[in-house]
């Protein structure tokens, strides 16, 4: 898919991208410049930033809707933030892609080639956790989280904690959401599959940074757990 292609894909299934960052001033510049190459279709929710973010924002301000938390609320708020922003803006899907430059924009193809097959489905991000950068934490925490997904629903998903997504917004709406950080991720797919919505795997790349890089703030068990 070109880029152009790529373009016209954000306009015909009127999706946009949704990017909550917090405290990733590291990459979120590099990021946001790619994105604007590729769509304009953008809402930005800085999550109660105590770094550089706002400052890095403040470029992207008459080119993408940035929406600013004045405290952390944690990820899942900021995701709400975003949906209740898209479907204001009369968005019918969003994707949703982490600022911390492990997401790669070459993969947003295979979202929307997916997407023309199943128009209908939310699309959840599968990735390779096998390869030899995987952290230690990462592939128990995949593992824990794939468990739970399918006692939950009694479906299986390769990767269940994936938060490179696309979501259809209509079942989205006027509904109730309980959980506020990371683990609202995994309420989403839970709750998709209890609406009725097929939930399905489209293969992904990812990039993990040395541990000397690596900024998370993802505490891997209890967010599960709850």
């Amino acid at each position: 898919m070109q880029q152009a292609d790529l373009h016209n894909a954000f306009e015909k299934w009127k999706t946009c991208l949704i990017v909550p960052t917090y405290n990733n001033d590291g990459t979120l510049g590099q990021l946001l410049e790619a994105i604007q190459e590729l769509t304009d279709k953008v809402i930005v929710v800085n999550d109660g930033s105590s770094d550089s973010t706002a400052e890095i924002l403040h470029p992207f301000e008459n080119k993408f809707t940035i929406c600013h938390h004045k405290v952390n609320k944690g990820k899942g708020h900021a995701l709400k933030t975003g949906f209740i922003k898209a479907l204001e803006m009369g968005f019918e899907r969003a994707i949703t892609i982490d600022s911390d430059g492990q997401h790669k924009l070459s993969d947003l193809p295979v979202f929307f080639e997916n997407l023309a097959l199943h128009p209908d489905a939310m699309l959840v991000g599968s990735r390779n956790m096998e390869q030899e950068n995987v952290p230690g934490t990462s592939s128990f925490g995949h593992k824990f989280s794939n468990f739970w997904y399918k006692v939950m629903t009694g479906n299986e998903l390769p990767d269940t904690q994936s938060g490179y997504r696309l979501y259809p917004l209509a079942p989205l709406k006027d509904k109730k959401l309980y959980t506020t950080k990371y683990e609202l991720e995994m309420e989403l797919i839970v709750r998709m599959q209890w609406w009725g919505v097929e939930v399905i795997p489209v293969p992904i790349d990812v990039y993990y940074p040395p541990d000397d890089e690596r900024v998370t703030h993802f505490r891997k068990i209890p967010d599960f757990s709850r």
